[in-house]
């Protein structure tokens, strides 16, 4: 019965390079995610994924993040940087589906 390590900064620093790579096309941040859903365990690594997606990087408990201000470990493509605008919103949301 071997375990698998639980590493969420590795995950962490995954999606946010493919995500910055992807740069503001939500079409590409799209193809990303789909295409490493199939090689990176996001069931596992789901509340990770969901605070990138979301405030661009890690949360600790309380909600701060967890990137040390550190540009590689945090995005701007997320929810907390988007234009405050219902369409931008809506495609962010269409992204994470």
């Amino acid at each position: 019965d071997e375990k698998e390590k639980f590493e969420p900064t590795v995950f962490r620093d995954t999606i946010v390079q493919g995500l910055n790579e992807a740069g503001s096309d939500l079409e590409a941040i799209a193809k990303f995610l789909d295409a490493t859903g199939s090689r990176l365990d996001y069931r596992r690594y789901a509340d990770t994924l969901f605070d990138i997606l979301v405030a661009g990087s890690m949360l600790a408990p309380g909600g701060t993040r967890i990137d040390d201000n550190d540009k590689t470990k945090m995005t701007s493509h997320c929810v907390f940087f988007a234009d405050e605008d219902h369409d931008a919103i809506r495609n962010y949301a269409q992204v994470s589906k």
